[in-house]
């Protein structure tokens, strides 16, 4: 548990997370200006009970998990990350897409991790550029969107 925890300085704020591609420490490329879809849904399934309409109870049917998505400035050619995506969107599935693990940290004002999520399996299935603006005086975005097989809360 972070330090800032300790001496009480909780909820967390959600500025300051890093996002780690691969096996931990090796992928440089992770500065996002934001990180969404975190979440985990029971997907239910309702049955009416016979003889009795009062009564509709809600069964687990599945886990389903939405896409991750990652906002940041756009990035050059040479970063890991476009050229994973390029080799997704690009390649007309000449070769099989590579998958990867995604780790997002959050992080408290010390560097020490909070809270952390791992997606397993993951692999881009959208790459957008955000509308560009004359009257806007704002950095060009591009949003990675990144589907996965499971996630796990790794702390």
């Amino acid at each position: 548990m972070g330090s800032s925890q300790q001496a009480g300085a909780y909820p967390p704020s959600a500025f300051y997370f890093k996002v780690e591609f691969g096996e931990p420490g090796r992928t440089v490329d992770t500065s996002f200006q934001e990180v969404s879809g975190i979440s985990t849904e029971v997907e239910v399934e309702s049955i009416v009970e016979g003889g009795e309409n009062r009564f509709v109870h809600q069964l687990p049917k599945s886990v389903k998990h939405p896409n991750l998505e990652l906002k940041r400035g756009i990035a050059s050619q040479d970063s890991p990350l476009v050229k994973w995506c390029k080799a997704v969107m690009e390649m007309d599935f000449v070769e099989s897409i590579e998958t990867m693990t995604v780790q997002v940290f959050l992080m408290d004002e010390n560097k020490e991790t909070i809270r952390g999520w791992r997606f397993d399996s993951a692999y881009p299935v959208k790459w957008e550029v955000e509308s560009f603006g004359s009257t806007k005086n704002e950095v060009a975005i591009e949003k990675i969107v990144l589907s996965y097989t499971y996630s796990t809360r790794i702390v």
